[in-house]
């Protein structure tokens, strides 16, 4: 193959891991370019969105992670790319302003140091012979020494090492070849010391993501380890991939036990992102979270509703009186949303929902929870 043949190839087994900016709007929609290769809107701190060119390096792999499409035994397209045709395919879109950074990833390419040299070796290029100071996201391959993580973490802007399952009993299921406390945990609290605020690297950011439903785990379990990664390690986000049934070993819990329909499995995953999103825009706790007998989060509702209809007794919330911290807690009002009756309520008493924007479905969801007076 040519560069951009192996690149559309690689960039589409791109697709499977999301610790990267990716979400459900219509500005964080994944999107192609007329070449087919991947491009994932990211949202920018002087606001606005601009977009990463997304690939993996190799789709050969030498692990054997069984709900993974590329695992060593799996019949896929294989092909790698160069670190040099890597940064000069890259430096071309970036110089067209088709992109402003990349996210690199790979296959296991022998072991899991070679693979990190060639993913730290191309972002040595970028930085060294083109000069390329922008966004590069790097993914962390698991059972990587130490050596080779510091120096990742010392070439990107953000590093990502996917935890895959909450903790070594699910962990076993997916794979016979890695080891979750060297291979993952190691890695992932050596990332978090490396980039913990003060330290040299502190602007670098770290993400994991979990696959869903591949291992019978409940969502009990992934929330006990989101809280985890946020509050012992440190890391800025948490991503959810739904397992994709048929894509795996069929010897896997995915596989044998899919109790619920693929666009259950979306709403699961879904139902994950609110959660997440309570965490780290809204001030809820783990414990503030409400699972049913299996452990598991309700699909037909969501968390934060949950919540409220558990919670009736501190309803109806008063408008023009209540804290931010308790406006956040009304079901169909979000950050900006609070911001924004805050700000209007300081010229005048609000009196209808109209006025601070809700309107349809959202008012009728809201009425039950708010008063004016």
């Amino acid at each position: 193959m040519d560069t951009l043949k192996k690149l559309e190839v690689l960039s589409e087994a791109s697709q499977y891991d999301l610790a990267c900016a990716c979400g459900t709007g219509k500005n964080d929609r994944r999107q192609r370019d007329g070449a087919g290769h991947w491009l994932y809107p990211v949202p920018l701190p002087q606001g606005g969105y601009s977009v990463l060119l997304k690939t993996l390096l190799s789709s050969a792999c030498a692990n054997d992670c069984k709900y993974c499409p590329l695992r060593s035994d799996a019949n896929a397209k294989r092909c790698t790319l160069s670190a040099d045709e890597t940064a000069k395919v890259f430096m071309d879109y970036y110089r067209r302003r088709i992109v402003f950074g990349l996210f690199l990833s790979s296959g296991v390419i022998g072991n899991p140091d070679r693979t990190m040299e060639r993913l730290n070796g191309t972002v040595r290029l970028l930085r060294r012979k083109y000069g390329f100071k922008g966004y590069v996201h790097l993914k962390i391959i698991p059972g990587a020494s130490d050596a080779a993580v510091e120096e990742a973490v010392s070439l990107a802007s953000a590093v990502s090492l996917n935890i895959e399952t909450p903790g070594e009993k699910y962990f076993n299921k997916l794979s016979d070849v890695k080891n979750f406390t060297s291979d993952i945990v190691r890695p992932a609290k050596l990332m978090s010391s490396l980039t913990t605020k003060g330290t040299q690297f502190s602007r670098v950011k770290c993400t994991t993501q979990f696959i869903v439903g591949a291992a019978d785990e409940n969502d009990s379990d992934i929330i006990s380890y989101v809280d985890a990664v946020y509050n012992r390690l440190n890391f800025q986000r948490v991503y959810f991939s739904a397992y994709q049934p048929g894509l795996g070993d069929r010897s896997i819990p995915g596989e044998q036990r899919f109790e619920l329909n693929p666009e259950d499995h979306l709403t699961r995953e879904h139902r994950l992102y609110q959660c997440d999103f309570l965490f780290r825009q809204y001030g809820f706790e783990k414990s503030e979270l409400f699972f049913d007998d299996s452990g598991n989060l309700p699909l037909d509702r969501d968390p934060k509703q949950v919540w409220a209809d558990k919670h009736m007794h501190l309803f109806p919330v008063n408008l023009n009186k209540a804290s931010k911290e308790m406006l956040l807690r009304i079901p169909p009002i979000g950050p900006t949303l609070a911001k924004k009756i805050i700000k209007l309520r300081k010229i005048h008493a609000l009196h209808e929902l109209s006025e601070i924007g809700l309107k349809g479905k959202n008012a009728k969801k809201a009425l039950p929870y708010v008063t004016f007076s």
